[in-house]
């Protein structure tokens, strides 16, 4: 495989270029608004301030969102989860920053109470100079409440920032400086809202450091990712080794019976999720201890937080981790939907009805206290953190029922969110550092029950033989009835009432959040599941929640006609039409899917009764109450069955299956990896000429052998692979490829004999040795003309396959450009029309393909990282240094 040397080779082999960047040019924008400022003592207000707001939502939130998408997927869980994190922090501040810039066309229309005004203090010269600015009986309370949330947002990122500083110092040298010079600037941001003008130079001095320590950084990893190797010093070396911190815990993973997730292409999200987790309360608790006049930038800072953290839950998904997916999933809901209930609520509902002293019972809290119990129940054969962590967020959906009265509902809020607050700080130390150093040297304690106890007590006395999952059952199937059930007990609010415009706003929150932008993300994520209907229900039903909530919602407050009530109508008739077909999809899947279909059936003849002003709403009221019942069983069974990979709760049979096929329906032939007998067969197969999907220690591999030059000519034509992209050989084991004699250095033969078998492809020099090990006439059609790639995988069937039929070119069985196969099923559905046999062992020990290494200049000490695969690089290079050492 040739090393490709173009630059967006290195833009992507290298984000934190792209990363640091953003944040030294996001501090360079906020450095000269506040030079600015101290030195003509004017804060700049209006387009200023507004063109400075989008430029850091551009380049500090989306570029740097980028770059930590990229690192996410180059198992960098530091940098994915720094870059994202600093990505909402700078998107959050440009919406501050637009905030400031539409207040002077705002400011005159916002009326405060004068006694509210006689309480405020104006701390800083641009407060007061708009203040007496404003007209008779107008006040600044926009204005503080804007300040005061920017103090509540930037707090937690200062805390959060110093974790981040903290663990790049076990890094490299150059983070740690950049990640500081944030930490410091913030607090100084901070002082500077309610301070004075020297706050800001002081911050303006330390944005100048973050520029210069960021280009040079930038340059540093540029230069590495076009040379090869680190020309410039500050990566690669740690200001100190991480295991300094502690030894690893006595009660590892695999002594209290956990499994360590298997290593896919993408890093650990589960810091990320704890980092949105800190954020997100401690607005809240900042707000709910009444530090906090208004909630409206609050909305949009815990609306860009929430974003993140639905991003921690989608990499979660792409590691097939359903319980992250869900727990991040459900948490970003809470947070999102909560944020614009409390605006409404302090801008809207008070506002018109003027009402104050009350709350309008809202049941959707309660689904997220059921919601939050279930994700107890799941981290039960986590650890001591996950539990933990799960019971606060149980305790601050508590403190959101409506029955507390008001006059202690933000207090216990707030403590509550406190609570929480500290648990998701040190969740994201202690799973930063131990994804790091990938030991648990910050303790997060043992597992609470065992993985054999629990599914004994979920099972009851039930048969514990279940069977396995089948392949429909997706890691986002809890998340899917977890948001059709917050949206229907929701609902019910809008039911009973209904005839209540003002507290309808309420409803618009929790519905059409849950129901339509959380469940599109779900449609999202089930898209790629690998379920026979993908998703099409959850995308029917992002429609169904959204026309629900704009006819109950806008229909009262428009006062629609009667002839777009009839539309409505239409459009409640076409849903219950399609139902009846996802009715028909749910018979192949389950029966409690069935039953929710079932259920919405009959909500979707209430709507249709609804408008034509016929609803009996006892009728609707049973209906909704009875599809959350099923929603929460369905995502307790779904969240668990997906944790054990087993029929652990039972969802019900499927009333319709798939008539099986007949043997000569089989797309190509198949044998039993166990069997002698199936070996022999793909064998002569392979010596016969054909292509055949084999299993290997990683992913499964198209293979053909190197005897026969037209077969691997035939590899190409089954998977569309471009011509320039090279076949590596796979061989069984290191002594097969001594044997041939290649002129390998001492350095290289040790490296590989450290690192194979295993999940680690190495790129060395061709020759004429590999005719003695069996290439033959393939000679040319293996590699490129001054290279090849050898795999000897972990796997005892793919080596006793080498063995017979000497060298095989291999390459992955999926089309080109799509996912891997990690089930002899899926290469037999892909691919098995155009192959002529596949060799049947299961699932994969692996999701991804194997890592690929550069040893062309190993004699120079030097080896590249061409792609990162099941073997972190980490691995690679701590491997190679003991080598190079050794041979000192």
């Amino acid at each position: 495989m040739a090393v490709s040397d173009g630059f967006p080779a290195s833009f992507y082999g290298e984000p934190g270029v792209l990363g640091l960047i953003a944040n030294g040019i996001s501090a360079f924008l906020v450095l000269l608004q506040n030079f600015n400022t101290a030195r003509t003592g004017n804060t700049p207000v209006g387009v200023e301030n507004i063109l400075a707001g989008v430029h850091l939502i551009l380049i500090g939130g989306i570029c740097q969102l980028v770059a930590g998408l990229l690192s996410f997927r180059k198992y960098d869980h530091l940098s994915g989860t720094a870059f994202i994190g600093y990505a909402a922090l700078w998107g959050s501040y440009g919406a501050t920053r637009i905030y400031f810039g539409a207040l002077p066309e705002t400011q005159t229309t916002v009326l405060v109470p004068n006694q509210t005004m006689n309480n405020m203090t104006l701390s800083a010269n641009m407060t007061s100079s708009m203040c007496l600015n404003a007209t008779s009986g107008v006040f600044c309370h926009l204005f503080l409440s804007i300040k005061e949330s920017a103090i509540a947002g930037l707090v937690p990122y200062i805390l959060l920032s110093f974790l981040l500083a903290f663990c790049s110092a076990t890094v490299n040298y150059i983070m740690p400086f950049v990640f500081g010079a944030i930490t410091a600037t913030l607090v100084f941001e901070a002082v500077g809202v309610v301070g004075g003008p020297w706050a800001l130079v002081v911050s303006g001095v330390l944005e100048l450091l973050i520029l210069i320590f960021a280009i040079y950084g930038s340059a540093a990893l540029l230069v590495k990712g076009l040379s090869q190797r680190l020309a410039l010093k500050g990566f690669g070396t740690p200001l100190f080794n991480v295991l300094l911190l502690g030894a690893a815990s006595s009660a590892s993973a695999q002594s209290i019976g956990q499994e360590k997730k298997k290593n896919t292409k993408y890093a650990e999200p589960m810091a990320l999720g704890f980092f949105c987790d800190t954020v997100a309360p401690f607005i809240f608790a900042f707000y709910s201890f009444g530090y906090m006049k208004s909630f409206g930038l609050g909305a949009a800072w815990i609306s860009i937080i929430a974003a993140a953290q639905l991003l921690s839950s989608y990499y979660a998904h792409l590691r097939q981790d359903c319980y992250h997916t869900t727990k991040f999933g459900l948490h970003a809901s809470y947070w999102l939907i909560k944020a614009w209930d409390e605006f409404v609520v302090s801008a809207v509902i008070v506002e018109e009805t003027k009402v104050a002293s009350g709350r309008e019972a809202m049941v959707g809290n309660w689904f997220f206290v059921v919601a939050g119990l279930v994700m107890c129940v799941g981290s039960l054969n986590m650890d001591v953190l996950e539990l933990v962590h799960n019971l606060l967020f149980v305790l601050v959906t508590v403190s959101t029922i409506s029955q507390i009265p008001l006059q202690g509902y933000y207090i216990f809020f707030g403590i509550a969110c406190s609570l929480f607050t500290a648990a998701s700080l040190y969740g994201t130390f202690s799973r930063l550092i131990n994804t790091i150093a990938e030991k648990s040297l910050i303790p997060v304690g043992p597992q609470p029950v065992s993985s054999d106890k629990l599914k004994r007590v979920l099972m009851c006395s039930r048969s514990r033989d279940q069977g396995a999952l089948p392949q429909t059952d997706q890691a986002s199937d809890a998340l899917f009835y977890l948001s059709n059930g917050v949206a229907a007990l929701s609902a019910l609010h809008a039911s009973t009432t209904s005839t209540n415009a003002a507290f309808l706003h309420l409803t618009v929150p929790w519905v059409l959040i849950s129901g339509a932008i959380i469940q599109a993300y779900v449609s999202r994520l089930q898209v790629t599941g690998g379920g026979r209907f993908g998703s099409i229900i959850s995308s029917i039903y992002v429609a169904v929640w959204a026309t629900w909530t704009w006819f109950r919602f806008a229909g009262i407050l428009l006062h629609f006609s009667t002839e777009a009530a009839y539309g409505f109508a239409a459009g409640a008739i076409a849903l219950l039409v399609i139902n009846v077909f996802l009715m028909l999809i749910a018979a192949y899947r389950n029966l409690v899917l069935l039953l929710l279909t079932t259920v919405m059936e009959v909500v979707l003849v209430c709507f249709l009764l609804s408008t034509l002003q016929r609803l009996p709403y006892k009728l609707e009221i049973a209906m909704l109450a009875l599809l959350s019942i099923i929603s929460i069983y369905g995502a307790l069974a779904s969240l668990v069955n997906c944790i054990f990979s087993q029929r652990v709760l039972p969802m019900g049979p499927a009333l319709l299956k798939e008539k099986p096929k007949s043997a000569p329906e089989l797309l190509c032939p198949v044998a039993n990896s166990r069997l002698t007998g199936g070996l022999l067969k793909i064998a002569g197969l392979l010596e016969g000429g054909g292509v055949c999907g084999i299993p290997t220690d990683t992913v499964y591999a198209l293979a053909a052998s190197c005897k026969n030059p037209e077969a691997i000519e035939k590899i190409y034509n089954i998977k569309d692979r471009p011509a320039e992209k090279p076949i590596c050989i796979c061989i069984s084991s290191v002594e097969q490829l001594e044997a041939a004699e290649p002129p390998f250095s001492p350095l290289l033969w040790e490296f590989m004999r450290n690192v194979y078998p295993g999940g680690i492809s190495c790129i060395v020099s061709k020759g004429d040795w590999l005719f003695k090990l069996g290439v033959g006439a393939a000679y040319d059609r293996v590699g490129t003309r001054d290279s090849i790639m050898i795999r000897v995988p972990d796997h005892t069937v793919t080596a006793h396959l080498c063995d017979i039929t000497g060298p095989l070119a291999i390459t992955s069985a999926n089309p080109s450009g799509e996912p891997d196969s990690t089930h002899h099923r899926m290469v037999i559905n892909r691919l098995g029309h155009k192959i002529q046999g596949v060799l049947c062992d299961g699932d994969s020990n692996e999701v991804v393909a194997s890592t690929v290494i550069n040893c062309l200049r190993i004699n120079e000490g030097i080896i590249t990282i061409v792609r990162e695969g099941c073997v972190p690089a980490v691995k690679v290079l701590q491997i190679f240094d003991r080598v190079k050492s050794s041979m000192v």
